[in-house]
C-alpha cells in the first residue's frame, strides 16, 4: 500500500525533529561529563575510599575521631550546627588535624513523611529557601571553625523540593555552591571517570561488620571505583551507629600498601578526580 504524501512528509518531519533535538543534548553531555576511560588512581592505587559521617553526632568527637587519628585516617564530617556547638573545641581540633568539614544544611530538611521533619519539610521548600539555608549553614561553619565548606551531604539523601508538578531537584543549587554533594543509602560506588560530583553515591556503614564492608571494598577495587561509606554515630553499639571495631578494621586494611587503596577525605579525592577529568588532566 502506498503511503499518502502528506503522511510521508509528517513522518520525515518527526524523524528530522528527533535528530535535531538529540544532537545538542549529546554535545552538551560530551562537554559536561568529561568521561576519561584512561583514568588512573595515584601511585598505582586501585581504588579510592572515603569515610564520611553525618550530623556532628557527639560520639564522632568523643570516640570516632580519636580512633581515626590513631591510624592517621582523614574523614569527611557533614555537620549540623546545633550539634557542632556542643563539641565546638573538638571540631576546631578536627579541622586542624586535616578532617574535611562539610555542610549538611541548617535545619536538616527531609520529607514531611518523617514526623520529626514536619517543620522543615522539603515538600514546603522553594529554591530560594534552600539557597538561604545552605548559605546560613556555611556562614556559621566559617564563623565557628574558620573554614568554608566545599563538601555537602543531602539530608536523608533526598534531593527534591516541592510536591507534585512543582517538585524540583535542588542538585543544581549544590553544583553551584559546593565541590561535591553526597547521597545516602546508595547501591553502588562511584565511577571516577563518569560520576556526577554533585550526586556522589554514599553506601551505608552503620551497623555493618568488617566482613560485610570488605566485600564492597573488594568489588570497588576490582572496578577501580571510588567507594564512599556514610554513617552517623561512631560507637560500639546503638541505632544508626558505625561500629568502632569495623572502622578500625577498615583503617588497618586500607592503610596496608599491599591492598592498593587510597583512603582519604572526600575533598582530597574529589580534587584529584576533578583535576584528572579536566582537559589537561593527563598531560
Amino acid at each position: 500500500m502506498k503511503i499518502p504524501n502528506h503522511l510521508t512528509t509528517f513522518k520525515n518531519t518527526i524523524v528530522l525533529t528527533m535528530v535535531v533535538s538529540i544532537i545538542p543534548a549529546q554535545s552538551y553531555q560530551a562537554k559536561t561529563i568529561q568521561k576519561r576511560p584512561d583514568f588512573q588512581w595515584p601511585e598505582g592505587k586501585k581504588m579510592g575510599l572515603s569515610l564520611t559521617f553525618d550530623d556532628a553526632r557527639l560520639s564522632q568527637i568523643d570516640t570516632g575521631i580519636p580512633l581515626l587519628d590513631k591510624h592517621g585516617i582523614k574523614a569527611t564530617f557533614y555537620i549540623s550546627p546545633d550539634n557542632m556547638m556542643q563539641r565546638l573545641e573538638g571540631w576546631k581540633k578536627a579541622v586542624a588535624d586535616g578532617h574535611d568539614i562539610g555542610n549538611h544544611s541548617l535545619h536538616h530538611p527531609c520529607s514531611g513523611n518523617f514526623a520529626w521533619s514536619k517543620n522543615y519539610a522539603l515538600e514546603n521548600y522553594k529554591i530560594v529557601d534552600m539557597d538561604m539555608e545552605l548559605d546560613s549553614a556555611s556562614n556559621l561553619i566559617k564563623k565557628m571553625l574558620g573554614i568554608w565548606p566545599v563538601s555537602f551531604a543531602f539530608p536523608c539523601g533526598q534531593t527534591f523540593i516541592g510536591r507534585g508538578e512543582k517538585t524540583r531537584s535542588y542538585v543544581p543549587v549544590i553544583a553551584a555552591k559546593f565541590e561535591t554533594g553526597r547521597g545516602w543509602l546508595s547501591e553502588g560506588p562511584n565511577d571516577p571517570s563518569f560520576c556526577d560530583m554533585s550526586q556522589l553515591t554514599g553506601m551505608e556503614l552503620d551497623g555493618k561488620s568488617f566482613t560485610q564492608v570488605l566485600s564492597l571494598i573488594e568489588d570497588a577495587k576490582s572496578k577501580g571505583s571510588w567507594l564512599i561509606f556514610a554513617g552517623h554515630e561512631m560507637n560500639d553499639r546503638g541505632i544508626q551507629t558505625s561500629l568502632l571495631k569495623t572502622i578500625e578494621e577498615i583503617c588497618k586494611y586500607a592503610s596496608d600498601p599491599a591492598n592498593g587503596i587510597w583512603i582519604d577525605n572526600v575533598h582530597n579525592i574529589a580534587a584529584y578526580v576533578i583535576e584528572k577529568r579536566s582537559p589537561a588532566g593527563n598531560h
